[in-house]
């Protein structure tokens, strides 16, 4: 049985369905070591995948010990394949540690 992570850890493999049905909203949570700029490449990766990203929704928190940050937002997946290219995008991008 296919059943991806909470709510999904990255692109879900080659032959593989989705068990979401699109349009869809959609959380994502993206970490990287803290950094002035990466909220802003998080923001600039999403607007490339998401044509009508709503940056309102985008959160920022600072992790205990002030190493990390992790940026949250919503928007509407309209695709699996929309949702793999952005995950391969985000996990390619050197500030990025981990997308989920």
């Amino acid at each position: 049985m296919n059943t991806p992570s909470a709510p999904n850890r990255g692109p879900i493999p080659e032959g593989q369905e989705s068990n979401f049905v699109f349009p869809t909203e959609y959380p994502l949570k993206v970490a990287g070591k803290n950094s002035s700029a990466l909220e802003t490449v998080v923001v600039e990766i999403v607007t490339r995948h998401v044509g009508d990203f709503d940056s309102t929704t985008v959160t920022v928190r600072e992790s205990k010990g002030g190493k990390y940050l992790a940026v949250s937002l919503t928007f509407t997946a309209q695709s699996k394949a929309q949702l793999d290219a952005l995950y391969r995008e985000l996990t390619a991008h050197p500030e990025i540690l981990w997308a989920l």
